[in-house]
């Protein structure tokens, strides 16, 4: 038996589904299918409004992008940023000439040290970004009140935790927007693709315009004739409105997102399932510390938490010898990484430095059942150091 860290989510189905789009369509760029999309997501997600791009980093890149113009933030205004996450959380407050500031998680939902956040603020300290890693929500009470006694910004990415909730409200609803992405191993695909979604009419309109080059014309139609009127010595279809980019997807992305979506929660049931199944193996082996149950959960691997850090790598071989994939969870500490290295001491973050060395995690996704979770039990009631 094989376990991998991603599988083929694209069943039969869809693919004869998406072939016969291809064949029946003269229109592949965006257009009908991905605005489709974007309403049964939001509706799914319970946001107002959806914005799909070419991947989950695009999307954080066009959120922060808009948010920096939205709301006037200059060059070296500091963003708050988890130093375990995966780095398109904080790259784009790099590129777009903001300074993150790290700061340490926990081991409970592997988000912020909460009580730490205070002690990072600046008067140049503009907003949070919130990832939810492992399928965990964060402490979302905690961090909205926080963001609003401080006159924060907050910034949700939900890459890795579609359809996770916090008090009964689908992650993604709590900032200003959230990020998801439909990548090959998550929770649903598109093969490569992202979607923003916002409550915030004035901040989805400003993610219209720089998906598409800033171009006027991809702004809702009831606004064109008076852009017409204030720009009437333009030509409307080539009338730019702000700086931005192309991070548009395909109508062949769309349609695979659409299809996918119809299984989602079903999906995100047996994940979940699994994970309980998982909490409950690995609370049989004392060299293990059980992760928690948090409420809300939208299970996207499954996390390996070793007491003894000198045994880690010698549980994943063991497991490679069953034929079980293994990861570090996320990248570790990020300060590790080259390009950061210089930057802070990775000893500065305790916890992220525990998670380094303690931790690893394994797949999860709607194809682990018993058998695997039986095979897990075994190569785990097998593994000595002897």
């Amino acid at each position: 038996m094989f376990w991998p860290l991603q599988e083929n989510v694209v069943s039969e189905q869809q693919l004869e589904l998406l072939v016969d789009f291809i064949r029946s369509t003269k229109r592949f760029t965006q257009f009908e299918k991905v605005s489709e999309f974007e309403s049964l997501f939001a509706k799914w997600n319970g946001s107002k409004y959806s914005v799909f791009v070419n991947s989950g980093s695009s999307a954080n890149f066009l959120l922060l992008a808009s948010v920096i113009e939205l709301y006037n933030l200059e060059p070296g205004d500091e963003v708050l940023v988890p130093v375990v996450t995966w780095p398109t959380t904080f790259t784009p407050v790099l590129q777009l000439g903001l300074k993150p500031v790290f700061v340490d998680v926990n081991l409970d939902d592997f988000s912020f040290d909460y009580q730490a956040l205070q002690n990072f603020l600046s008067p140049k300290t503009k907003a949070v970004f919130c990832a939810h890693l492992l399928g965990f929500p964060a402490n979302l009470s905690f961090l909205t009140e926080f963001c609003t006694a401080n006159n924060l910004i907050l910034l949700e990415d939900c890459c890795e935790a579609q359809g996770a909730h916090f008090s009964s409200t689908n992650v993604g609803n709590f900032g200003i927007g959230g990020t998801f992405s439909f990548y090959w191993g998550h929770h649903m695909t598109t093969v490569e693709g992202g979607m923003i979604v916002t409550n915030n009419e004035a901040l989805y309109h400003k993610l219209l315009l720089k998906r598409s080059h800033g171009l006027a014309r991809e702004l809702p139609e009831h606004l064109h004739d008076s852009l017409k009127l204030k720009y009437n010595t333009l030509d409307f279809r080539f009338l730019f409105l702000t700086d931005g980019y192309n991070f548009r997807n395909t109508e062949f992305a769309a349609v695979l997102g659409i299809s996918q979506l119809e299984n989602i929660n079903h999906n995100i049931e047996i994940r979940n399932t699994n994970y309980n199944a998982f909490c409950n193996v690995i609370s049989q082996f004392d060299f293990l510390q059980t992760p928690k149950t948090i409420n809300g959960i939208s299970s996207f691997v499954l996390p390996f938490i070793l007491r003894d850090k000198s045994q880690v790598p010698y549980l994943k071989n063991h497991f490679a010898s069953f034929e079980i994939e293994s990861r570090p969870l996320i990248s570790g500490n990020l300060i590790r990484q080259p390009f950061l290295s210089n930057s802070c001491s990775p000893e500065s973050f305790p916890i992220a430095e525990y998670i380094h060395d303690h931790c690893f995690y394994i797949g999860n996704n709607q194809f682990v059942n018993s058998n695997r979770l039986d095979t897990l039990m075994m190569s785990l009631s097998t593994f000595s150091l002897d």
